[in-house]
């Protein structure tokens, strides 16, 4: 049956297709639909796990115990995971692994863009790419094939617009390997020195076996047009070099990343007068093309940032694009902003207020850093503001110890928050400690956490009590404080940052965006005592303006959360029902 379906829903198609039992990730855009989507297959076992380096380790298990098993990640999730990915390149598999990760060019939902087919090449484990939904479906399947023939897991490399892009799919049944045997093995799974050292000429002759088998691969493909010119591409570049030269130049498609084949592009080198690569981020192919010795213009031309497009290609290679409806008027910028109601704000509000230093962690409360609020230093990686508000303050001293706090997430805590925490419990930095608990991994998608009390299916799950976490670590001072409440939350954050040891404030109130969360009635503005100070847009709530000099409240928007309310010294918020 062909249907159309988003690329990251073909991934998932391709993992159920190919018998996979067990998915274990971590939520990430642009990679969280795979898992979402996999999990609606009753067949797979998935799971959120609390940080992307457990998942590969819990797939990896699942592999080693005889069945197919996948994780999902984005790219800077492979970072964390990297640490069991590159011994993983020495041990092999049992059933096959395919590793997800999915690359953000462009930052759409990041804090860098890096190329992860440096992980692949650094950790010598295979990498495919798909260019399309039909592909990431295919290519799916087929990363399994080779993991079990060559004994190794396989990364499947995706990118935004692949993952959150729809095209045709043609899907089949499904074909599930039976379960496979476990041998027990020392010399293959147990990488102490002695053992590792004799698996390290296994990863270097099955690279130089990938690199044969991607000569010839059908997934690497010659189109060939004119040959003035010759592109060598992958990816979604694939798509805009097509649509840009259509069928004026020839192509060589790769949909192999790792290993790069040699023969078949020194092959089709020599059938065109000039050679391009036309590739994302960092110059994988250009430079494997410049060490065969090969003439190939690149990023000479094209940028190394940034998300390509249609009309980039086009500009920077002399192409033409048909363009599309056009818009006379320019569209006035709309920045992120948290939503009306969020949590968050309440709490951001008051650390501006009291003029503190803040080190922030990787959420939807990442936007505290952005105006009204302006109340972020430092955003870095996930679990990041721990372990810095840690080293701050012992650079600093007493210096920063009363005006300097470390914001996280209750999902991000999870993920890599405990070791910082337990860093600064052991190593006795007088530090302030805020978990922002939204009771959701919210800026993803509100996927749940460990924290949460369901699983990925919403179904009865383990739950994490934080506060008792946090004294089991060794802190005597927790508290628990609500957002909305700006009096009690400035007192709690006063009075932690005046005390003499380290301490943990949980600023705790559900996503403003949960189903359950039931709301109070919109606030309405009495434009009578409105004297027009604008203290209440000190918060950046986009449900309230200035219209005509007076302060508006779109009832489309308002929660009821109050937070404006216990601003505004003349009380012109009122509810909107007491209105009439």
């Amino acid at each position: 049956m062909k249907q159309l379906m988003l690329g990251n829903a073909a991934v998932a198609r391709g993992l159920y297709e190919a018998g996979c039992c067990v998915v274990s990730s971590y939520p990430g855009t642009p990679s969280t639909e795979i898992t979402e989507e996999a999990a609606k297959y009753d067949d797979i076992y998935c799971e959120w796990a609390p940080n992307e380096k457990v998942a590969m380790e819990a797939a990896f298990g699942a592999c080693l115990a005889g069945r197919r098993s996948f994780c999902g990640m984005k790219h800077v999730g492979l970072n964390v995971a990297a640490d069991p990915l590159y011994t993983m390149s020495y041990t092999g598999v049992n059933a096959g692994m395919v590793i997800g990760v999915a690359d953000d060019a462009g930052m759409h939902s990041s804090q860098n863009e890096q190329d992860s087919r440096h992980h692949a090449i650094a950790a010598k484990v295979p990498m495919l790419e798909p260019s399309d939904s039909a592909e990431a479906l295919a290519f799916a399947k087929l990363a399994y094939e080779l993991s079990e023939e060559f004994d190794t897991p396989v990364l499947l490399k995706m990118c935004t617009r692949v993952a959150h892009s729809q095209s045709l799919v043609e899907t089949a049944g499904r074909v599930e390997p039976a379960l496979k045997s476990y041998e027990k093995n020392i010399a293959k799974y147990v990488m102490m020195p002695g053992n590792a050292i004799r698996r390290h000429p296994f990863v270097e002759e099955r690279t130089r076996k990938l690199q044969e088998w991607a000569e010839t691969a059908p997934i690497n493909r010659v189109e060939m047009g004119g040959t003035k010119v010759g592109i060598i591409t992958s990816s979604t570049s694939y798509q805009y070099v097509k649509e840009v030269f259509g069928d004026s130049v020839s192509v060589l498609k790769l949909g192999m990343a790792n290993p790069l084949p040699v023969r078949l592009i020194q092959n089709f080198a020599r059938k065109v007068e000039k050679l391009v690569v036309v590739e994302e981020l960092d110059p994988i192919i250009e430079n494997h093309c410049k060490a065969l010795g090969l003439a190939v213009s690149g990023k000479d031309v094209l940028p190394m940032e940034g998300e390509f497009s249609q009309n980039l290609i086009a500009g920077k290679l002399g192409g033409t694009v048909h363009s599309g409806r056009t818009i006379d008027d320019p569209i006035p910028p709309r920045p992120p902003v948290m939503c009306a109601g969020c949590p968050h704000r309440g709490l951001f509000y008051t650390l501006s207020k009291n003029k503190c230093t803040v080190l922030g962690d990787i959420g939807c409360y990442t936007l505290g850093a952005v105006a009204p609020l302006s109340a972020m230093d430092m955003t870095l990686c996930m679990g990041g503001s721990i372990s810095a508000i840690h080293g701050f303050n012992k650079a600093r001293g007493s210096e920063s110890e009363s005006k300097t706090v470390a914001v996280i997430g209750d999902s991000t805590f999870i993920h890599s928050g405990m070791t910082g925490l337990a860093n600064i419990a052991y190593n006795r930095s007088n530090s302030t400690v805020i978990i922002l608990d939204n009771s959701i991994t919210g800026m993803t998608g509100h996927q749940q956490n460990p924290t949460t009390g369901y699983n990925i299916k919403g179904d009865p799950a383990g739950k994490i009590d934080l506060e008792a976490l946090c004294r089991a670590m060794g802190f005597t001072r927790v508290r628990v404080v609500d957002p909305y409440d700006l009096k009690a939350t400035d007192a709690a954050v006063k009075e932690e940052l005046a005390a003499d040891e380290p301490s943990v404030i949980i600023s705790r109130r559900p996503c403003a965006l949960l189903k359950y969360v039931k709301h109070n009635p919109p606030l309405a503005v009495d434009t009578a005592k409105c004297v027009g100070c604008k203290n209440c847009m000190k918060i950046g709530c986009p449900a309230i303006s200035i219209k005509e000099g007076k302060a508006h409240v779109d009832n489309t928007l308002c929660v009821g959360c109050g937070v404006c309310e216990q601003l505004c010294g003349v009380k012109a918020f009122q509810s909107a029902k007491k209105e009439g």
